[in-house]
């Protein structure tokens, strides 16, 4: 006897708990829904990226023009050495050197026609540190605050930073930020010698402020 046997196929259909770890195909209309909400977020970042732009050309700018006195000589000082390294004593440039100053600050190169009253002259003062950081040339590195103690911006401060490469012509500090009417401030100053005396140490410098916010 002849028996027609034919085998089953088990697996002629998928089973269901196959099927659903297959990925589905996204339809066209879920395409054009995800491609639409990137267009809009492209868009927004466009948006914003030229808003700060136009933002920053309304950024308010502020010039100072003023001079800063180092006075090293007499009884009362403005300037005083507080440390120096071992090598400081042979160095050509002072080189380990660290000094503290209250420098004043006035609206002409003339110290004392500015001391004797705030109306003459007399803005504020100078204070912080600078180190003699050049080891083969006169550079220091200026950390101070012009304290403005009269005038329009009495109450008020810039935080000055940067290297003082004090033979150049003129030298390029930053403005790091500021206090009072010169919250969130950023910039520049440059600083120009006026007079400096050799025997003395003696010096006034200008500064030129640049400053927005």
């Amino acid at each position: 006897m002849i028996v027609n046997f034919k085998p089953k196929r088990y697996f002629s259909r998928t089973p269901n708990h196959i099927n659903r770890f297959r990925p589905r195909r996204a339809s066209a209309r879920a395409m054009a829904a995800a491609s639409m909400f990137l267009l809009v977020l492209a868009s927004a970042a466009t948006v914003a990226a030229l808003a700060s732009a136009a933002g920053g050309d309304n950024d308010k700018e502020t010039h100072i023009k003023l001079y800063w006195h180092d006075v090293a000589s007499g009884a009362s000082p403005t300037v005083v050495e507080v440390a120096r390294a071992a090598v400081t004593n042979t160095s050509k440039s002072f080189f380990g050197a660290v000094m503290v100053i209250d420098d004043p600050l006035t609206e002409g190169p003339d110290l004392n026609s500015s001391s004797s009253s705030s109306s003459s002259g007399l803005l504020g003062r100078a204070q912080g540190t600078y180190i003699s950081a050049g080891k083969d040339e006169l550079s220091l590195l200026m950390n101070m605050n012009f304290v403005f103690q009269a005038g329009k911006y009495n109450g008020s401060s810039v935080a000055i930073m940067g290297r003082n490469a004090v033979f150049d012509a003129v030298r390029e500090m930053a403005v790091v930020g500021g206090t009072g009417v010169f919250r969130m401030a950023r910039g520049y100053a440059q600083a120009r010698t006026h007079t400096f005396d050799l025997k003395t140490g003696d010096a006034t410098v200008e500064y030129n402020l640049f400053i927005r916010q």
